[in-house]
């Protein structure tokens, strides 16, 4: 695991861009795997950006969609799937057949459509580029605390604190969906390349744990500790809990040096 600490946030999303753009730059059919929430935010701007100045080109690529609440039609404003459109697909040249965000509106067949979303995957060859936010219960994606380290993509019910924090973007009178439909934490550890992203000082807790504490499926972000190639960029907010800051900073300068293709 290697952990680059930013000064800001608009560092951190201008290091995670970086990352992308290096990749989609090497692999033009790149399959890409999309977080929502407030930390990707400034990532998607900046891909926008290298988009529109200076040709970064999406027209190959693929993408997914980490999760999705149950319960939401693609068209519900509060959806993820208008949440990737409005925040980053609509502004690229993604080709419309290669964009995959699970369906919100399904009443029934649940597993079945879950696993048709494994298989899409598996179909596309499996996801190259896995972005990945954290919440205050060390999730990532819909994957709450006590989630199997082996589950596929699967209705999941969400937890109080995630629900809690959601309402934000719901207001004072709207209902958060209370279950989500979430790739797994074994789809997750499946890609090929991990890039985590965290920001602020309410993560820094769950960043702690998950990067240095044990693997638990109570901190589902800790079994990112069991994959091979896995970059998680802090800001420094999200950092100030971890105990091998120093140790960390030494990792990257020596990464640079003998594997700079590794940063990159």
């Amino acid at each position: 695991m290697l952990v680059i600490i930013t000064e800001s946030y608009e560092t951190l999303s201008a290091k995670a861009a970086q990352i992308v753009a290096n990749h989609l730059s090497k692999k033009p059919d790149l399959v890409l795997g999309l977080a929502t929430g407030n930390t990707p935010l400034g990532l998607y701007r900046e891909l926008i950006r290298l988009h529109k100045e200076e040709g970064l080109d999406f027209s190959r690529a693929t993408t997914f969609n980490l999760d999705e609440y149950l319960g939401l039609s693609s068209t519900h404003p509060q959806s993820f799937h208008c949440y990737i459109h409005r925040n980053f697909l609509n502004h690229v040249n993604v080709d419309p057949k290669n964009v995959h965000v699970p369906d919100g509106s399904i009443r029934q067949d649940f597993e079945q459509y879950c696993e048709q979303y494994e298989q899409s995957i598996r179909n596309a060859g499996g996801i190259d580029l896995q972005i990945l936010g954290i919440g205050k219960t060390g999730h990532i994606g819909f994957n709450e605390p006590t989630s199997s380290l082996a589950s596929r993509t699967r209705i999941k019910t969400l937890a109080e604190l995630t629900l809690q924090e959601n309402q934000k973007a719901f207001g004072p009178n709207g209902k958060v969906p209370p279950c989500g439909i979430t790739m797994g934490i074994g789809t997750i550890l499946d890609a090929k390349k991990i890039l985590l992203l965290a920001s602020g000082n309410s993560k820094a807790d769950a960043v702690a744990k998950a990067i240095e504490g044990p693997i638990t499926s109570t901190i589902t972000a800790s079994a990112l500790q069991m994959h091979a190639d896995v970059t998680v960029v802090l800001e420094e907010a999200a950092a100030s809990s971890l105990a091998y800051k120093a140790y960390y900073q030494r990792v990257l300068e020596m990464t640079v040096r003998l594997t700079p293709e590794r940063v990159e």
